[in-house]
């Protein structure tokens, strides 16, 4: 239960005052989350993005001129507009003169705000126009009375059409109010050390910045914040850590049969990163502790044969596994990469997805229930209440960081003491895998399996198609397959980016049939037939969205072509350019982009050429961008950091993962004075699910 103290704050934004029922529900817009209405916490942590600096308050003609003054004026003339004209008042002091312009503006309400011969204040962007000083719609206009009241800083909020800045301000003022006297959940050293203030003193420095840098990123008062947001995160990955190791895990230990029948069906013998990490997850599958692990590899390492390994270990051992991918396209291409190696094996596989007929849903359900299968391949149909396993013994879960730490417990919970592995495709900076994997071992896949092609990448501006399009005629003619992936389903007028669709008809027009078409919004089946016709190489071009950013294989595949390359962060560069280059043949990346670059997109071009090396392409792009988007961060089961920003706060995470641990240590149930203050920390970030997982426990 939430402590009585917090339910100011959980209470709905609509009743904050000024803000009501209308305006409540563009705040549900804007800051709430699954349908869910915003409240006044959601409010507190919508920090604001900039600020307005309204100290300048030169005479007119020293006002610089692109820039926000505020000016003490005299109203002399107004000037309503002739036609469709805009509303002109003229004011001067005396060093000269100010035009301010209103469009479309009601002129009795000039006339009462700008009394001609009455002295105001204006604040705004003071720009040139014919010659003359001018401010259009002015940002406030005030009296002396009003001027006293004006925050000398003011910010500036993300906002949702319809929400004015004013009315986001006056939320967060009483958002504020609301917040309740809290105890201190820091220790009195780390607080030393960061220069900090309170929560609540540092949030009130931030949306009542008396100076720019108060609510700068990098600054001391957002830093608290952001630190208060890791550790709350910390502590929950610690916590669910902890519960599935005191849950006490099952020695799985197996006799090496069915894996050797497996590696005897392989046509490559496995590389050392991959015996390495196989002998990881084989230890922990043996030992008497839960394993929480995370594989991680650069694309093609063969992160899957080295699951398919630890899977039949545990069958072995008598039990059952499951390996979990976040959409049915990755969840088939598995069960195609591993159904006949499993075969080989004499192993009984089967997928399950949302989209099974009932009576092979009945017959899947019945094997899984009754041991017969021994693995299962799905999507998050896997987690559904009616699935039931005879005796589970590991949890695989692909691309792990689309997937909420809540449904990698309930996949576990599946079976009696569940062994987890987790991995991803996307190698992941050191930061991230703290902040996404922090309560797991980690082992990393960074070798190629032999014979893996380099990919000779090259940037092309799209004024050139014409010269791509021919290239891909002789390449086809010499029995290549080719992948043009665009960054949208469909054109629209409203944006000039290549639309898959639109794109796909332009290269019928080239290639007739031997174009293929395969994007998110298509059915499923619709999916499966236009990616089997093209690894049957019925179509020589699948043209496509990030739909196949990963998982899919399909070895005869050797020309990439991305279009409007600029627009893709650079891992998921990396991941489309690695769908090419998995057979014998030599492959080709081209990167499309529209000129001008800006400096990042210039700069994302530049490293995917120098270099295939995924770990080092991962930091580029968490260097370049931030976390934002390089695990598709915004997605499902991410961290959804509200304040935290792993570019600037990285050194913080470190210093809350250590904070949380030492915390956990001196008190595993936090029942202490401090436990009891960090549980209020957990309530307030929402990492509240851990603590019912310690009740449980």
């Amino acid at each position: 239960m939430r402590p009585s103290l917090l339910d100011p704050l959980f209470a709905e934004a609509s009743a904050l005052p000024g803000v009501g029922p209308k305006t409540g529900k563009l705040f549900d817009r804007l800051l709430g989350e699954s349908g869910q209405p915003a409240r006044v916490v959601d409010v507190l942590l919508h920090l604001p993005v900039s600020a307005i600096d309204r100290r300048n308050r030169p005479k007119i003609a020293q006002a610089p001129i692109g820039a926000v003054s505020t000016l003490q004026v005299r109203v002399t003339e107004h000037r309503p507009p002739r036609g469709k004209g805009p509303y002109r008042v003229l004011t001067e002091d005396e060093t000269g003169d100010l035009t301010l312009v209103f469009f479309r503006a009601n002129s009795g309400w000039i006339e009462k705000l700008l009394p001609i011969g009455e002295t105001r204040w204006v604040s705004g962007l003071v720009e040139i126009f014919d010659f003359y000083r001018q401010m259009v719609h002015p940002d406030r206009v005030v009296d002396e009375a009003g001027l006293k009241a004006l925050p000398p800083v003011e910010p500036v909020y993300g906002l949702t059409e319809g929400l004015f800045q004013r009315v986001a301000a006056k939320a967060a003022a009483a958002a504020l109010d609301r917040l309740p006297v809290l105890p201190e959940w820091l220790e009195d050293q780390t607080l030393r050390l960061g220069g900090w203030d309170t929560f609540a003193a540092s949030l009130a420095k931030i949306h009542h910045p008396q100076q720019p840098q108060d609510l700068a990123p990098e600054g001391q008062f957002w830093a608290r914040l952001a630190y208060d947001e890791f550790l709350s995160h910390q502590l929950a990955l610690r916590l669910v850590r902890a519960k599935m190791q005191t849950l006490g895990g099952r020695a799985q230990k197996g006799d090496g049969v069915l894996a050797a029948k497996i590696l005897s069906a392989l046509p490559f013998a496995l590389t050392g990163d991959q015996k390495g990490a196989l002998a990881e997850i084989s230890a922990d599958l043996a030992s008497d502790r839960r394993m929480l692990r995370l594989l991680q590899g650069d694309v093609g390492s063969g992160k899957t044969i080295v699951a398919l390994l630890a899977m039949a270990q545990v069958v072995e051992s008598g039990r059952q596994a499951a390996l979990m991918a976040p959409t049915e396209i990755l969840a088939r291409q598995h069960f195609a990469t591993i159904k006949p190696l499993a075969d080989s094996a004499g192993l009984i596989i089967a997928l399950i997805t949302g989209r099974d007929r009932a009576t092979e849903r009945r017959a899947t359900l019945e094997g899984l229930a009754s041991g017969a299968i021994q693995i299962a391949i799905g999507t998050h149909a896997l987690v559904q209440d009616d699935v039931a396993f005879a005796g589970l013994g590991l949890a695989v879960i692909d691309e792990q960081h689309r997937f909420g730490v809540q449904q990698r417990v309930t996949l576990a919970d599946k079976g009696a003491a569940v062994d987890v592995l987790a991995m991803t495709a996307t190698p992941i900076p050191r930061t991230l895998a703290l902040a996404f994997f922090g309560d797991m071992e980690v082992s990393s896949l960074r070798e190629k399996p032999p014979g893996r092609q380099s990919i000779d990448t090259r940037a092309i501006n799209v004024e050139r198609i014409d010269e791509v399009i021919s290239g891909l005629s002789r390449a086809i003619q010499a029995g290549a397959r080719v992948y043009w992936v665009c960054p949208l389903v469909e054109g629209s007028e409203d944006s000039d980016l290549a639309a898959a669709q639109d794109r796909a008809n332009d290269l019928r027009q080239f290639f007739g049939d031997k174009v293929g078409l395969v994007h998110g919004q298509m059915k499923g089946r619709d999916k499966d037939a236009a990616m089997a016709a093209f690894a049957e190489g019925e179509t020589k071009i699948l043209v496509a969205t990030t739909v196949i950013e990963v998982g899919v294989n399909v070895p005869e595949a050797t020309v990439m072509v991305i279009e409007h390359a600029e627009r893709f962060g650079l891992s998921q560069l990396h991941q489309l350019r690695g769908r090419v280059g998995r057979g014998s043949a030599k492959s080709s990346c081209i990167l499309l982009y529209c000129a001008p670059l800006g400096e990042t997109a210039k700069a994302r071009l530049e490293i995917l050429r120098e270099t295939e090396d995924g770990f080092r392409i991962a930091e580029e792009d968490l260097r370049l961008r931030g976390e934002g988007e390089v695990l598709g961060a915004r997605q499902s089961g991410a961290p959804g950091f509200k304040i935290a920003r792993l570019d600037l706060h990285a050194a913080l995470l470190r210093m809350a993962r250590d904070d949380a641990e030492r915390a956990l240590e001196q008190d595993p149930e936090l029942t202490g004075e401090r436990g009891k203050n960090l549980r209020l920390l957990l309530y307030l970030f929402e990492r509240d699910s851990a603590l019912r997982l310690l009740r449980a426990g």
